[in-house]
């Protein structure tokens, strides 16, 4: 099991004190220092609908010009996500049988028992 995320993010704190408390084993991998490929990327757009997994409530995203956010696509998304990680809502679990994209405890609760 891989969560991944970015070690400064609230959520991502969270959803790693949960797995600790209910001694869930997992790996951590951080999108900033351990990078993402665009492979990884497109095996959660298989998993998953982009839409979900773009923040676009993030200050990353309001940060992209309005270019960059016009006319998305699949595609689009998929570069925008590998080229700025932190447009991906977080944090993203992936059991091997499932992604779940965020964090809510009655979600991990429920998915993970």
């Amino acid at each position: 099991m891989t969560l991944y995320g970015i070690k400064n993010c609230d959520t991502v704190k969270a959803a790693r004190q949960w797995l600790e408390q209910n001694t869930v084993e997992y790996r951590f991998h951080d999108l900033r220092s351990d990078g993402l490929t665009q492979e990884l990327l497109l095996h959660w757009f298989e998993e998953t609908d982009w839409k979900t997994l773009l923040n676009q409530r993030s200050t990353s995203w309001r940060q992209l010009d309005d270019g960059q956010k016009s006319d998305l696509s699949e595609t689009k998304a998929l570069h925008l996500m590998q080229a700025f990680p932190t447009l991906i809502k977080r944090p993203v679990l992936d059991t091997g049988s499932q992604i779940i994209i965020g964090f809510k405890a009655e979600d991990y609760q429920s998915r993970l028992s």
